[in-house]
């Protein structure tokens, strides 16, 4: 990882709920890209929100990166890219019960009750 002037957070940054495991037991991001959210991702979450101020060039870069995406140029800016995609986009669903032209019409059939009751077809 290359030298950068962003802040380290004061403590170890986790998202609990969306990464209950961790960010590279999920799947999702690599050991590095762990390691990056874990120290600076309390700074970025911070600057995100406005809690605090960018200091230096590489923070003021960072919060016009979250305005216009495509100007990321940093691992730092393009995982925490990644991060927000993740952890605030919807979740893609996957299921193998599709509707498709292959699909077997519904049939649906008219019942009426007979004198005992019972369903008969019409």
């Amino acid at each position: 990882m290359t030298e950068t002037q962003f802040r380290h957070g004061k403590k170890r940054f986790f998202d609990i709920v969306k990464f209950p495991r961790g960010f590279a037991k999920s799947g999702d991001f690599t050991l590095l890209e762990e390691q990056i959210l874990i120290t600076f991702g309390e700074t970025m979450l911070a600057l995100e929100n406005g809690e605090i101020v960018a200091d230096n060039a590489d923070e003021k870069h960072f919060v016009k990166v979250l305005k216009h995406p495509g100007k990321a140029k940093t691992k730092l800016e393009h995982v925490w890219l990644k991060y927000i995609r993740l952890a605030r986009g919807r979740k893609s669903f996957h299921t193998l019960n599709s509707r498709s032209k292959f699909q077997m019409p519904i049939i649906d059939f008219d019942y009426e009750l007979n004198e005992d009751n019972a369903p008969e077809a019409a």
